[in-house]
């Protein structure tokens, strides 16, 4: 059974109002966000399409891959992009312990902290799923991160869907100050393939700014 939001309703927002869930701004612009990275074909694809519109945006890293392709997570810092704690190993808050959950954040700031300088000024953290609990998120806040959600999921993850429908999630949803989600993920990256390029020239055709969080 599917349980997810495309697009993030008010009372959602409401509720959970110590997450971030968009970024409100006058100056027309809209904040980019992959997710489970870095993966060697590709996030280097994305960094490559990002580049050709002079755009800059937010990975949250799994702390697993970051431990196996340093590198190109040192690009995606290197190219001026944001990086966030995605977890060590994309656990699921709803079905963790909130220590174990909270170990697992840690074990993937670690290898932040090993492989970038200044690790510490990017204290952004999403959860897998989106699925965190009350407990978990009090703690990962009494760390010094910010809980960063989402106004807009492509749902480029999900392989039932047709990537027309992925990219039509986005285009028809977005406003100024989204958040979007995107993967930079083998599963992910046929939909993200055909999706991801056609976004970015939406954005530049209607006048839009991408900031990184």
């Amino acid at each position: 059974m599917k349980f997810y939001w495309i697009k993030t309703n008010w009372f959602i927002k409401k509720i959970f109002s110590k997450y971030t869930w968009d970024v409100s701004n006058t100056g027309n612009t809209v904040y980019l966000t992959f997710d489970d990275g870095p993966i060697p074909k590709v996030t280097i694809w994305v960094l490559e399409e990002l580049k050709k519109y002079n755009l800059k945006a937010t990975f949250f890293c799994i702390g697993e891959n970051i431990g196996k392709h340093p590198e190109i997570f040192k690009k995606v810092i290197s190219d001026g992009h944001s990086i966030g704690n995605h977890t060590f190993n994309h656990l699921n808050g709803w079905k963790t312990s909130a220590d174990a959950y909270l170990k697992n954040i840690r074990l993937c700031e670690e290898v932040i902290e090993k492989t970038v300088d200044h690790s510490s000024k990017y204290k952004l953290f999403r959860p897998p799923y989106g699925k965190i609990k009350t407990a978990q998120s009090i703690e990962i806040r009494k760390l010094g991160y910010k809980i960063i959600m989402w106004d807009v999921l492509s749902a480029d993850f999900d392989t039932t869907l047709s990537r027309e429908q992925c990219l039509n999630n986005v285009l028809s949803n977005l406003k100024p100050g989204s958040i979007i989600v995107f993967h930079d993920s083998i599963k992910a990256f046929k939909n993200l393939e055909y999706v991801l390029p056609k976004t970015l020239a939406f954005l530049k055709e209607n006048n839009f700014n991408c900031g990184a969080l």
